[in-house]
C-alpha cells in the first residue's frame, strides 16, 4: 500500500503570507519557511507583526478568499487521487485553509489551529504536535504504508527525509544546495512522473 504527501503552500496553492504581503503593502511578511527554517521564530514575527499593524484573521481571510489553487493543481491532485491515496501535510492553520481545500476537491488535511481573540486578533497558534510531518510520515510507515512525500521547504525536509522517496516541488536554489539528495520537479507533469517513479522503485 502507497500513499502521497504533498505540502500546501508552495506546491498546490500560492504562499499565503506573500500574498497577504503584497496586498497589504508590508514586505516583511513576504518571509516564509523558504526564507526561515526555525518556523516558531517566524511565527512569532509574524505575529508581532500583525500586532503592530492592526490586522486581524478576518484581514488574512479575506485576502485568501480571493486566492485559488495555483494553475493546473486541481487536475493534478485530481489525477494523483485516481491512484493513490493522498494526505496534505502542511503548516498552515486549518482558519486560513478552509476555502482554498474546498477548491481543491476537500482533501486530507493536517495542519495546525490559531488562537484568536474575542476581537478577532490572532494571538498565537497551537501546533497539532511539534514536527508533525515526519511524526505523520513515521506514522503512516508505522501502519505498513509505503510513503512518497514532496515538498518545496526547510520545513519539508525532515518529511521528505523520513519518506520512503522524497521530491522536491519548485524549491528556492539555496535550499538545493543544502539538500542535493532529493530530485527536484518544477512542473506538475513532471511532478507527477517523478511520483510513478517512485511508487515503482519503492
Amino acid at each position: 500500500m502507497q500513499i502521497v504527501c504533498l505540502d500546501l503552500e508552495g506546491v498546490l496553492v500560492p504562499e499565503i503570507w506573500i500574498e497577504f504581503s503584497k496586498r497589504t503593502g508590508i514586505p516583511e511578511l513576504s518571509r516564509t519557511t523558504r526564507d526561515e527554517p526555525d518556523y516558531d521564530k517566524l511565527m512569532r514575527f509574524r505575529l508581532d507583526l500583525l500586532e503592530k499593524k492592526k490586522l486581524g484573521l478576518a484581514d488574512i481571510q479575506a485576502v485568501i478568499a480571493g486566492m485559488g489553487p495555483m494553475p493546473g493543481a486541481r487536475a493534478f491532485l485530481d489525477e494523483l487521487r485516481t491512484k493513490f491515496q493522498v494526505v496534505i501535510l502542511s503548516d498552515t492553520f486549518y482558519e486560513f485553509a478552509r476555502p482554498l481545500m474546498a477548491q481543491l476537491g476537500e482533501p486530507t488535511l493536517f495542519c495546525h489551529r490559531l488562537e484568536v481573540d474575542d476581537a478577532g486578533f490572532v494571538r498565537g497558534y497551537r501546533l497539532r504536535m511539534p514536527d508533525q510531518k515526519r511524526a505523520a510520515v513515521n506514522a503512516f510507515r508505522a501502519l505498513n504504508f509505503q510513503v512518497i512525500a514532496a515538498g518545496d521547504s526547510y520545513n519539508d525536509t525532515a518529511m521528505l527525509g523520513a519518506a520512503h522517496a522524497g521530491i522536491f516541488f519548485r524549491p528556492p536554489e539555496g535550499i538545493l544546495a543544502q539538500f542535493p539528495q532529493y530530485p527536484v520537479v518544477r512542473e506538475y507533469a513532471a511532478l507527477r512522473a517523478a511520483i510513478g517513479e517512485a511508487s515503482a522503485r519503492i
